[in-house]
């Protein structure tokens, strides 16, 4: 809405900083910020009342428990207020107009939706009752991935090349298969942050570093001096995502201020889902879709370990890691939480500076 008023500069000069990307995406993330400061209190309390509760044990570990203990009865559902405030914030400062920013809106919200209803149904049904099948919430995923891929795929404005790190101006087309290779992406991401999601401000301390990262990315590829410098491509109006990603910025921040250890709020599938699936798509339309491989290092391992795992124990019958994810192997072996966190913060930040470091190895 505010990127309009840009129109008004010929008026006011002072409206002009309007149709800066730089300004928006900074006002973003401010206002996000904002936002979840003023509502996640006032939500918190209101899902304390509903008993809208975690229920954090696991019956497959019993092991397990005794961590876990302290986390039982905490509201959960946090990711409404994380959407919505990127939600208001992306309709106050971002370019409407731009499809970019459209389409990874409407992901956002189409997860959030998927996500709400998956811990409705867990709260909702009886005791250990895990929500979804893992096949509908699967299908959702697909019929997403393909809608949008199928956008791209149709689209004169979007290329189906996928841009090939550390060479020059190489990209591979794969044509039609760009459709089920976004459906891949999507259910990926969505699912790697859902399962990163399982300790105060873990997964949300990941997508601050990301979704920075991804700010960065957007705005130099969407810059025609900038992408043609560092040899990548050129994609009118992928600037714009910057505005999107200081959003998630802005939000993962605000959530962390409540969901830092201890946590008083869980943010639920509503907000891994939506978060999740967000990052994959923008990191689809900016052509980082390898990159992202790197920069999510810390999802993939968490992804990995899960798929490892029941991998090893169908075919063998024995367990690689403790139990998994990754990061309740550590907490098993006797690694404080507040250190597993920090720690998967300190290698996101690793994984962000050598995506960013590509650029330039080309």
């Amino acid at each position: 809405m505010f990127y309009y008023l840009a129109q008004l500069r010929d008026f006011f000069f002072v409206f002009n900083v309007f149709k800066y990307i730089t300004f928006r995406a900074a006002m973003a993330a401010v206002t996000t910020f904002i936002l979840c400061m003023i509502f996640a209190p006032i939500l918190t309390k209101f899902f304390r009342e509903l008993k809208i509760r975690e229920n954090a044990k696991r019956d497959d570990c019993p092991h397990l428990a005794s961590f876990h203990n302290t986390k039982e009865g905490i509201p959960t559902m946090g990711g409404i207020f994380i959407v919505g405030s990127i939600v208001i914030s992306v309709l106050l400062w971002a370019d409407l107009s731009n499809h970019y920013i459209l389409l990874t809106l409407f992901t956002c919200v189409y997860l959030a939706v998927l996500g709400a209803i998956d811990d409705y149904l867990k709260l909702t049904k009886k005791k250990g009752f895990r929500g979804l099948r893992p096949r509908m919430k699967f299908i959702w995923q697909v019929l997403l991935g393909c809608f949008v891929g199928s956008y791209i795929f149709f689209s004169p404005e979007v290329s189906t090349k996928v841009d090939i790190p550390f060479l020059k101006n190489v990209a591979w087309d794969i044509g039609w298969f760009y459709v089920p290779f976004v459906a891949l992406i999507v259910i990926g991401t969505t699912n790697a942050v859902n399962l990163t999601d399982g300790m105060d401000g873990l997964a949300i301390g990941c997508v601050l570093i990301v979704s920075a990262t991804l700010a960065i990315l957007s705005y130099v590829t969407g810059h025609a001096n900038f992408s043609e410098y560092l040899f990548i491509p050129f994609i009118p109006g992928a600037g714009e995502l910057a505005v999107f990603c200081a959003a998630m910025m802005g939000a993962s921040l605000g959530f962390l201020w409540f969901n830092s250890h201890p946590a008083t709020i869980f943010m639920g599938d509503t907000g891994s889902l939506a978060l999740g699936g967000s990052i994959g798509i923008i990191a689809v339309f900016i052509k980082k879709e390898i990159l992202l491989v790197l920069l999510g290092g810390v999802f993939v391992m968490e992804a990995l370990s899960v798929i490892l795992q029941v991998a090893s124990f169908k075919t063998t019958g024995k367990r690689i890691f403790k139990i998994s994810p990754l990061h309740h192997h550590f907490q098993l072996s006797g690694w404080p939480e507040s250190k597993i966190i920090i720690r998967f913060w300190i290698l996101g930040v690793i994984f962000a500076l050598l995506t960013l470091m590509t650029l330039k190895v080309r």
